[in-house]
């Protein structure tokens, strides 16, 4: 939001320099994100007035005007066609700075003959000021610009640049910015009275207002003005419209504009001419309507979107942009002015879907008080009977259903306390509401404050607290140290786990990647060996900003699988990779699930390549190692399974259980699959689902002491048959009380045994805690072990 100076003094009186005045608007929450002063290099430039104009004696097209400029006159060269007899205009001395009208380049005037003829200075056009692009015409002042008055004193400025927050739509105008200024300043506003001359008949028997869809338009105002002559409006308005960013159109587009940015009400003029059936209805777009708006583009609409329609077909999308066929044109006599309110989320929905950002988007999204539309329609009504030569009927027509009496809010002297630890007087709390023209009354327990009409962020007792360590500086907040010691940080127990996981995988040498969490369904559909539609459907974005993101990630694997196949065309060692994040899974009827995932890739060579050799490859017991390494740094006990994940290939994977959960898996990538992303050679994958892992961690660790007593180590070798898994067998050798540790340290498939058979090998640790165990004792329960592995398992020892 630019704010020009001079506006603002209209309203107030300003005697801060501009950097003091950024700083407390800055301080109060109305950020000055710097300013730009306008006519700062307008050094010998004058007003000066044409009193003759000469013909040029060589040039037809150029002219000789003579200037007074208060103590001399001065006749140059001009070659502008607008050049009239007592018009006051811009002089510019030998050695002014200006801009070259046709280069844009900075130059110092010079004296100079133009075919034949001395000039010594300078008629100027607003482009050789800098004001705006127009250097066809010179620049005519106001009939009151004193002569020989320096311009940059008559029309020097410094335009304020704010940052305005999303919840004070009020400071998107001059006026809400004054009203913030007086109260840091103590000063008071004051508002330009507005009044017109209205004739007959009444606006109501000339227009109807019907809104349909009042969950949508909460007030739509509207009057009606005859008799208007389209031109430019005044150098004045122009001049404020330019220094905000906004381009002149005509004097009833630039009224409209300039009092949206003088109350923040956007407003939009129609030719009532236009109006079919002379009624405005406020409803919702049939699905598939359509309408040519304002930029000549023809807009598909949909249901949700809000129209302003006449009895026959829409004029316009509200809020966003008006209609072709109901826009004010040189031949509009008679113009309907629209000032209404509209629901934010619509407004938002409707600009992003069809992609029109405006200024007045920007105002009804941030949710502008429906209060507003009265004191704005009257205002620029007011300006266009003046501007315009218009005359307004009598009345206004105000539509306003979602009508509701603001609440007084209670405000106690402990409340303002309790959240600013300070205690501000009575009188300071509500001089400082006052200021902001909130209507403060005494209550039992402090105050009843309403909030005036033009603040729609005022809702609770704390907004009313802000406001008061706004007003009075939160400088003026004085420091001191906490009663008690802070608390101890205890962060979310999933961010801990993160970071113990991110560690450990970065100690077993991988690299952690950070891929977007959007992707595209081709990348998704790689890890599929063969083609199916995908269940559930991955998510897809509304408004996907390219095809390439389009998708919110259900996995972590198909990105990473990308970075792997990328990095591996540079690098032809072994690659470790793995990535923590979100992944986002649909639910039926409900938000989509977010749970936090840990995927990793291992691909090439083991070890670094050495003249000692080491060229073994990576394998599927390298990844299981890493899963096994990682719970264990987790102080979780897992157990694995066969697998049925279909990215995996389907003999050499396994699921990773946790007191019967399911909570990742690990394998070789699935031929098909390592195809699909440009891998070559085996790829093994692990994935683990943390959100669900997360309980399981929580548990206290317990430590217990070194033993005392020295353990016995023996070795069997059990004959079983081949279906028969390892960790079934290490469950029944672990569920015996003396063993301490069980390793697998053989396994053994070929002629020796019998067809199906195969024999593993373990080495079993025996210890007690309380004394030194006997050969006899060791033995006992072996055989024990051997006994129940025998019953279980059908197991025998190998001889």
């Amino acid at each position: 939001m630019k704010v020009p100076l001079r506006w603002l003094k209209e309203y107030l009186d300003i005697s801060l320099p501009p950097a003091e005045l950024a700083e407390r608007l800055t301080m109060a929450g109305t950020e000055v994100k710097g300013w730009q002063v306008v006519g700062g290099s307008w050094e010998n430039i004058v007003v000066g007035q044409i009193v003759a104009i000469n013909p040029h004696p060589n040039a037809e097209r150029l002219s000789l005007p003579t200037v007074d400029l208060g103590t001399e006159q001065q006749t140059v060269v001009c070659g502008a066609p607008n050049l009239k007899l007592g018009d006051k205009v811009v002089f510019a001395y030998v050695g002014a700075q200006l801009i070259d009208g046709h280069t844009g380049e900075v130059f110092r005037l010079k004296a100079a003959k133009i075919r034949g003829a001395l000039s010594s200075g300078m008629v100027c056009s607003e482009k050789e000021l800098g004001i705006s692009d127009s250097h066809e015409v010179i620049m005519v002042l106001p009939a009151d610009a004193p002569l020989g008055t320096p311009l940059a004193d008559y029309m020097g400025d410094v335009i304020l640049d704010l940052d305005i927050t999303p919840n004070r739509p009020d400071c998107l105008s001059v006026i809400g910015v004054a009203r913030e200024v007086a109260a840091l300043s103590g000063k008071e506003v004051s508002i330009p009275e507005v009044g017109y001359e209205e004739i007959p008949p009444p606006i109501d028997k000339q227009v109807s207002i019907e809104i349909k869809a009042p969950d949508l338009c909460p007030r739509y105002s509207a009057s009606l003005i005859s008799g208007i002559k389209i031109g430019d409006s005044p150098p004045w308005m122009q001049q404020r419209l330019l220094a905000c960013g906004m381009r002149p159109i005509n004097n009833i587009v630039d009224v409209t504009n300039y009092v949206m940015l003088e109350y923040g009400e956007p407003l939009h003029a129609f030719d009532y001419n236009q109006i079919r059936g002379k009624k405005i209805i406020v409803r919702r777009a049939g699905e598939g309507e359509t309408m040519v708006s304002l930029d000549g583009v023809k807009r598909v609409l949909s249901s949700e979107t809000l129209v302003i329609a006449d009895e026959e077909r829409a004029v316009a999308i509200a809020g966003v942009m008006g209609g072709f066929d109901s826009e004010v044109t040189g031949e509009t006599t008679a113009i309907l002015l629209e000032a209404a309110n509209f629901n934010p989320a619509s407004i938002y929905n409707t600009g992003n879907t069809l992609n029109l950002p405006s200024e007045a988007r920007l105002r009804f999204e941030r949710g502008i008080s429906p209060g507003l539309t009265i004191p704005a329609l009257k205002r620029a009504t007011q300006l266009i009977s003046q501007l315009a030569g218009g005359r307004a009927a009598r009345g206004l027509v105000d539509a306003y259903p979602g009508k509701q009496e603001r609440k007084p809010i209670l405000l106690s002297e402990g409340k303002v306390k309790t959240l600013l630890g300070v205690d501000f007087t009575p009188d300071q709390i509500k001089k400082a509401l006052v200021s902001l023209g909130f209507d403060v009354k005494p209550a039992d327990s402090g105050f009843t404050v309403t909030a005036p009409y033009w603040r729609s962020d005022i809702a609770l007792a704390e907004d009313l607290v802000e406001e008061v360590a706004r007003v009075i500086g939160y400088e003026q907040i004085p420091p001191a140290m906490p009663a008690e010691a802070v608390p101890r940080q205890n962060p979310a127990p999933i961010i801990s786990l993160k970071r113990e996981v991110r560690r450990s995988l970065t100690g077993y040498g991988f690299q952690e990647v950070v891929n977007y969490s959007l992707t595209s369904l081709e990348l998704i559909n790689k890890l599929l060996p063969k083609p199916h539609p995908l269940e559930p459907e991955p998510l897809r974005m509304a408004n996907p900003m390219t095809a390439d993101q389009e998708y919110l990630r259900p996995s972590l694997r198909a990105n990473l699988l990308a970075a792997l196949s990328a990095n591996r065309r540079h690098e032809a060692g072994g690659i470790r990779l793995f990535e923590l994040g979100r992944v986002y899974q649909r639910r039926p009827k409900d938000l989509p699930e977010e749970p936090e995932m840990v995927c990793g890739l291992l691909s090439g060579s083991r070890f670094e390549e050495s003249w000692h050799g080491g060229d073994e490859t990576l394998d599927f017991f390298d990844a299981k190692g890493v899963v096994e390494g990682l719970l264990s740094q987790l102080g979780v006990e897992a157990s694995f399974e066969a697998g049925g994940d279909d990215s995996l290939h389907p003999s050499k994977q396994a699921a990773v259980i946790i007191e019967g959960n399911r909570l990742g898996v690990f394998g070789e990538l699935h031929p098909k699959v390592a195809e699909a992303f440009e891998l070559s050679g085996a790829v093994y994958l692990f994935e683990i689902n943390l959100t669900a892992l997360l309980p399981f961690t929580l548990g206290h660790k317990l430590f217990q002491p070194i033993p005392r007593f020295p353990a016995i180590v023996r070795d069997i070798a059990l004959v079983i048959d081949g279906g028969i898994s390892n960790r079934q067998v290490q469950g029944v050798i672990k569920g015996f009380q003396l063993v301490t540790d069980v390793a697998l340290f053989d396994v053994y498939v070929g002629a020796k045994l019998p067809p199906g058979k195969k024999s593993l090998a373990y080495r079993i640790t025996f210890q007690s805690p309380s004394h030194t165990l006997t050969d006899d004792e060791v033995n006992k329960v072996q055989q024990k072990i051997v006994d129940k592995l025998s019953k279980e398992l059908g197991a025998s020892l190998r001889s």
